[in-house]
């Protein structure tokens, strides 16, 4: 009897042990976690202790070194818990868009007042702009600017002219005083007030600008068309009637000058224009040619001084000029000046120096001008430094003057300015006397003259009784803006009684005794003055 409760007990602890460990199966914790994922959504249902790490691990899902976890891969699974992976990537992605173009109104010496002109089409231009997109899951969600826009096409400014009043005050203008305005060839004979246009159908580019001793043929450089083979053509224009220019042989015409008391024969170097950044270089050449002046047929073309590459900066020229008696021509270039020897066709060189490097894409080179006896050199130099600048970066820029045989030189002014551009005046006579002056721009602020303000300075011809002539007083200074061409800033009357200038673009007349100024033009468009005849 005993035996059976006993084993009766048994087997009730048994049966308790069956039912608790039924009873701990059906109560075991489990854990639901949705994962949106790739476009795609799936439930997994887990009864582990499992980190988000862990359940991407187990799921097979890899994360990019971008990609955004809506949890920390260390956070626990809990249930119900949606975990969110967006996918990130970037590209780059480059658009092009239109660029609005300005309106410009101009003032224009040939119009009358109230009248107006479209001188230019307006056209916009196209720019392109590159950016670095965001995407989560392939949607846009930012998007970044790489840079600045990067401009493809320029727009083109429609530019209307108008005209504007012209009061030129009464001044006597001995011989023939030219100049270019609007890219046109202008005229003054006998009075300020008597300006006249001498062509309309070319444009000129100021590179060549030359007038005969007598005043009687200009010699001008003009634009071709883009597509031309040429980026200019040479032409000759009578002034005293209404003719139209002729065109002359020589093309890429760098410097072209008529050689005094020749009156057939002028002189002129080329260039080249490159084809992919349309700057120029210069061939350094020079060439005599002799010419039909009726027709402008060339009669000889003559090679005087073989191309080479022209010392520092040689790409930007050899500029020369001719002494008064055409019997000898002066050079200059980057790094120095001279003469030439017509003979054997080489340079000989009279004052050397460091080429001043601007740091830009044009080169600075002295201008030179001949005393009336051909004999001395009127230049600018470029100094020694001043402190511990490199010798191409010193600021100095000194007027001097200079034998042509190279027997002496003498200073005029130190530290003018690299605009200075001094020049001898014509012979001004007073009964059975003679006398002449130096004229030269001077910086008000040598140390930067390459942005300098100057005023027009005059001294006797020895460099005395120098004085500043004009602008008057508390008035701007004169600026030079046009570095890269040949256009000389001022030019001597043939009675050597004024000196017209060009100032805030417009063409003034200055009296030598005086200081008088009279303006001439007057829509700041004016440029290259010379004076002959």
């Amino acid at each position: 009897m005993r035996l059976l409760n006993a084993a009766k007990l048994l087997l009730l602890l048994l049966c308790l042990v069956l039912f608790a460990a039924c009873g701990a199966g059906r109560d075991e914790p489990t854990i639901e976690v949705t994962i949106h994922v790739d476009g795609s959504t799936r439930t997994i249902v887990y009864t582990d202790e499992l980190t988000v790490d862990q359940l991407l691990s187990r799921e097979g899902i890899e994360l990019a070194q971008r990609d955004r976890l809506s949890h920390p891969l260390v956070s626990p699974l809990e249930n119900g818990m949606i975990i969110t992976i967006r996918r990130v990537a970037d590209r780059q992605e480059c658009e092009r868009r239109s660029i609005g173009f300005e309106r410009q109104r101009l003032p224009k010496e040939s119009l009358r007042l109230g009248e107006e002109e479209l001188g230019q089409v307006g056209a916009p231009g196209v720019e392109e702009a590159c950016y670095r997109v965001i995407l989560e899951d392939d949607v846009e969600v930012d998007r970044q600017l790489l840079g600045v826009p990067a401009i493809v096409e320029a727009p083109t400014s429609e530019i209307t002219y108008y005209g504007v009043a012209q009061a030129v005050a009464s001044v006597p203008v001995a011989g023939r005083l030219s100049y270019i305005n609007h890219g046109e060839a202008w005229t003054i004979v006998g009075n300020a007030s008597a300006k006249r246009r001498l062509t309309t159908k070319l444009r000129l580019d100021s590179l060549v600008f030359d007038q005969s001793k007598t005043g009687s043929r200009l010699l001008f450089t003009a634009e071709t068309e883009a597509n031309s083979d040429f980026f200019n053509t040479l032409w000759m224009l009578p002034t005293a009637d209404q003719t139209d220019p002729v065109r002359l042989t020589p093309t890429d015409v760098l410097y072209a000058e008529w050689r005094p008391h020749a009156g057939d024969v002028l002189a002129y170097s080329t260039g080249l224009r490159d084809a992919d950044t349309r700057d120029l270089r210069a061939l350094n050449n020079l060439w005599l040619l002799r010419l039909d002046l009726e027709s402008g047929r060339a009669l000889s073309i003559d090679e005087t001084v073989p191309e080479s590459p022209g010392g520092a900066f040689g790409a930007w020229g050899t500029g020369f000029v001719w002494s008064p008696n055409g019997a000898n021509l002066a050079w200059a270039r980057a790094d120095g000046f001279g003469v030439v020897d017509l003979v054997e066709g080489t340079l000989t060189t009279l004052q050397d120096y460091a080429a001043f490097d601007s740091g830009a894409n044009w080169a600075w080179r002295s201008t030179l001008s001949w005393s009336v006896d051909s004999r001395l050199l009127l230049a600018t130099l470029h100094g020694a430094p001043t402190g511990d600048e490199p010798a191409t970066a010193s600021p100095v820029f000194d007027v001097t003057v200079v034998a042509a045989d190279g027997s002496f030189s003498a200073p005029v002014q130190s530290m003018a300015g690299m605009w200075a551009a001094p020049a001898f005046s014509p012979v001004l006579k007073h009964g059975e006397f003679s006398e002449g002056y130096i004229a030269w721009l001077a910086a008000r602020e040598p140390e930067t003259s390459l942005s300098s303000q100057y005023d027009l300075m005059i001294a006797d011809r020895d460099g005395s009784n120098e004085r500043r002539l004009f602008p008057a007083a508390g008035e701007a200074g004169i600026e030079r803006s046009d570095f890269a061409t040949n256009a000389p800033p001022f030019a001597w009357s043939p009675d050597a009684r004024h000196i017209a200038i060009i100032y805030r673009g417009d063409l003034w007349l200055v009296d030598i005794e005086s200081a008088a100024a009279t303006q001439v033009t007057f829509d700041g468009a004016s440029t290259y003055p010379v004076w002959n005849g």
